[in-house]
């Protein structure tokens, strides 16, 4: 193992986590709060101590990158920056335990939004800026960003990708064009753009600046941490809907932005078979859901809205709330649960298994059932008419393994430390978590939190968040002795 390389990372980003500090800590100034000095120091002192992690590793150390250290850089960097990150809701008063501190920021670079807060209004704007923030850095991914602004030393080609491929969702991960930093950069160019364009139009729809700010972060981040306690319940319509929008935008795979705005063939964007299957799942069930809930609305328009936003919202995992929905029809609830586990497209900013498994997951279990019948074909997977390789379709196969494993040892685990709270709100809160949703149903609802829930609870939903978000191997590999192994 090359522990060098691990520092180095891990000084990199703690810098960049440091520069982050500052737009809290000017919000903090704009404000006249006491929170704005506080980040400001501890800016200072994250990055004076991301650079003597970087005077630590010798010039001679080899700067290569494989998988076992891309892999355990990524999964390290995850946890320091989420500890470093609670630090000022601890030092500002605003979250006065470290361990609800850690949660919340957890939730926030996870993009999961899952809160123990039972009043976020009492927050400081700093606290409320950077809580929101969290979510922005984390749904491209921190070492994305890094990847994008700087050149990380390499003499090995490739090295980088293996950093990529531990923080991008999806069972495959490629490359826009041929080099890693120039397609990082594509990705964050998209991502800034479709964020700065929500941004303007919220503006235009009236609502004010720091309100606009914050939900675009969360948005864009399909995050879920709002400024107000209702969520966006108390938001008009019209704003509502520009982000019922641009939450389903940012579910969609970035490679579909890529050909649209970029690529030489413009309708590649449109037959891409994932978007294509996760507008498909959107449709079906904002239309049963409105049929289902339409009784509880003044008419079926309030009820498509309704059903529109909560749809787009757990889908893409991002959890923002217009309505208490743990109080809709079980058809509703349950098929909300159902998206829960399907989650956004690969190579998007959403959390959840991924459309694209789905996809391969089916066609798999559907050539599987074919053999039985025929035994002497020989047939082949495809999506976007291109061939599945075997290795993508067993790979997809264990990552839906892996992911049942921990999500039935977390909701065990889950309802050991917490036997009081009832199986709805234990198995809501684990799929919420791992899913990087935010809210799930019951006591950990979308009017609800988690801060009622004991502390070994919260350390593994914490895990679990940063499992879900880290695709679940970078995470396991910590506890995999053969790591230490050189």
């Amino acid at each position: 193992m090359n522990y060098s390389i691990i520092r180095r990372t891990t000084g990199l980003v703690l810098r960049f986590e440091a520069m982050f500090l500052i737009l809290p800590a000017l919000t903090g100034f704009i404000y006249r709060e006491l929170a704005g000095a506080i980040y400001l120091l501890l800016a200072v002192a994250y990055f004076l101590l991301g650079n003597l992690l970087n005077l630590s590793v010798r010039k001679d150390d080899s700067t290569d990158y494989f998988t076992k250290e891309g892999f355990i850089s990524v999964a390290m960097v995850w946890i320091v920056i989420s500890m470093c990150g609670a630090l000022p809701f601890v030092v500002c008063g605003d979250i006065p335990k470290y361990s609800d501190a850690l949660f919340e920021t957890v939730s926030g670079f996870t993009t999961t939004g899952s809160s123990i807060l039972t009043d976020v209004e009492a927050l400081s704007h700093a606290s409320l800026f950077w809580r929101s923030f969290t979510h922005w850095v984390g749904g491209m991914g921190v070492i994305v960003l890094v990847l994008a602004i700087m050149p990380m030393r390499s003499r090995r080609m490739g090295s980088q990708m293996h950093l990529m491929r531990a923080e991008s969702p999806g069972p495959v991960v490629g490359k826009l064009v041929p080099k890693i930093r120039d397609t990082a950069k594509i990705l964050y160019m998209i991502y800034l753009g479709i964020t700065v364009t929500e941004i303007v139009l919220l503006l235009i729809a009236g609502m004010p600046l720091f309100d606009t700010l914050c939900l675009s972060f969360g948005t864009a981040g399909t995050g879920g941490f709002g400024v107000l306690g209702d969520s966006i319940a108390s938001y008009p319509v019209l704003q509502q809907a520009i982000i019922t929008i641009f939450m389903i935008l940012f579910g969609v795979n970035f490679n579909a932005y890529f050909y649209l705005f970029l690529g030489k063939d413009k309708k590649e964007a449109f037959r891409l078979t994932e978007v294509r299957w996760y507008f498909a799942i959107i449709a079906f069930s904002i239309v049963t859901i409105t049929i289902n809930i339409h009784g509880l609305f003044e008419n079926i328009f309030m009820a498509f809205h309704h059903a529109a936003f909560q749809v787009g919202s757990i889908i893409t995992t991002t959890g923002y709330a217009t309505a208490d929905f743990d109080l809709w029809p079980q058809y509703s609830r349950c098929l909300l649960v159902i998206i829960m586990f399907i989650g956004a497209c690969a190579g998007s900013t959403g959390g959840g298994i991924k459309v694209s498994r789905i996809i391969i997951l089916l066609k798999a279990s559907g050539r599987e059932i074919y053999h039985y019948l025929h035994p002497r074909s020989v047939t082949t997977i495809r999506m976007d008419n291109k061939p599945v390789e075997q290795e993508t379709v067993r790979s997809v196969v264990m990552y839906v393994g892996v992911y049942a494993v921990i999500f039935t040892t977390s909701v065990l685990a889950v309802a050991f430390f917490d036997s009081g709270q009832s199986l709805e709100t234990i198995f809501t809160a684990v799929a919420a978590t791992f899913n990087n949703i935010g809210p799930g149903l019951s006591a950990v609802g979308p009017t609800a939190n988690f801060s009622a829930l004991s502390l070994p609870t919260k350390y593994i939903l914490m895990f679990d968040m940063l499992a879900g978000r880290l695709e679940l191997y970078p995470m396991l590999l910590l506890f995999y002795p053969q790591r230490l192994r050189h």
